[in-house]
């Protein structure tokens, strides 16, 4: 009865309850079919409407359209179906620029009906998550994977795994349909799924579990580190040179990239890595700047340090002190 009880733990974690509408994101794989499957069954079909969006890349866009419509079809769902075409002679990211599309479309019909948003992502989805932003950027949030709620969004199904929601399926005979592309080697999330995680199941069985339980475990501490520099900051959007300089060099780091963070509204983890750089320029007195990450620009003045927004197509400030 893996139905019942995959059921009974996203009723118990509690992200499809309340009163709010769900906008459940469904491109009609395994995943999908099965939170949207879960949401009518938690919260009813007239509380939830599906989203899927036709990016038109592949030749079995269509099919994958027709089927998601079926699905809604027989579940008794609304469904919105979103046609993004991408110019042939865009530059950047392809799947940066689809999960950007889908993304704004659901926040912005969230936002129309006053409801969440829920994705299908699972406990491997997780996994190859954390390995993947281990392995492409530096620091602690790398370990932390996707928050089960964040705003408007939610993950019910980051409880269960891939292999759970295809039994799922299965038993309440719902199919799915499987985009090849996600097995490509030429996209790294595949190259994470079939070399490194494999690799990794080689090593010990519970690879997986222990790297989903330091995830956890990580994100409890990184609570105490925020109240921490919450305590430390107190409000404020500066910090004394002398008062950074004196802390040990861990708290140094989060100092900075908060507020590198708070000025800037995104995540700038690299901001950690220009302390003793920041440090050297109160040293000389005077103003100096210095572009820290992303949009961000430390500002050292009259003994103390902000963080400002540089916006992205002015001149950034390097270097430069008086």
């Amino acid at each position: 009865m893996i139905a019942a009880e995959v059921r009974e733990r996203v009723r118990a974690g509690g992200l499809l309850s309340g009163r709010s509408a769900v906008v459940a994101m469904l491109s009609g794989g395994r995943d999908s079919v099965c939170l949207l499957d879960l949401a009518v069954a938690l919260r009813g079909a007239e509380q939830v409407l599906a989203l899927h969006v036709n990016y038109g890349l592949r030749a079995e866009a269509d099919e994958d359209e027709r089927h998601c419509r079926q699905l809604c079809e027989r579940l008794g769902v609304e469904i919105e179906v979103l046609r993004a075409g991408r110019e042939a002679s865009a530059v950047g990211n392809l799947h940066a620029w689809a999960r950007e599309v889908r993304y704004t479309a659901a926040m912005t019909l969230a936002e129309d009906r006053d409801a969440i948003v829920a994705t299908g992502h699972t406990a491997t989805d997780q996994v190859e998550t954390i390995l993947y932003r281990l392995a492409a950027s530096p620091g602690r949030r790398a370990l932390l994977g996707m928050p089960a709620s964040d705003g408007r969004l939610v993950r019910p199904l980051l409880g269960l795994t891939r292999d759970a929601t295809a039994a799922y399926c299965l038993e309440r005979s719902l199919a799915w349909r499987e985009d090849v592309s996600n097995d490509s080697v030429e996209y790294a999330r595949a190259r994470v799924r079939h070399g490194l995680v494999r690799a990794l199941d080689a090593v010990h069985p519970a690879a997986q579990a222990n790297v989903l339980r330091t995830a956890e475990l990580l994100r409890e501490e990184t609570e105490v580190l925020d109240c921490l520099v919450d305590e430390l900051l107190n409000g404020r959007t500066s910090i004394e040179m002398e008062r950074l300089a004196g802390l040990p060099p861990a708290l140094r780091r989060l100092v900075v990239i908060r507020l590198a963070e708070d000025a800037t509204g995104a995540f700038v983890p690299q901001a950690g890595e220009r302390v003793e750089e920041i440090l050297a320029f109160a040293t000389r007195g005077g103003r100096a700047e210095l572009h820290v990450g992303g949009l961000a620009g430390a500002v050292i003045e009259n003994g103390e340090l902000r963080m400002v927004k540089i916006a992205p197509r002015e001149q950034r400030p390097e270097r430069t002190g008086q």
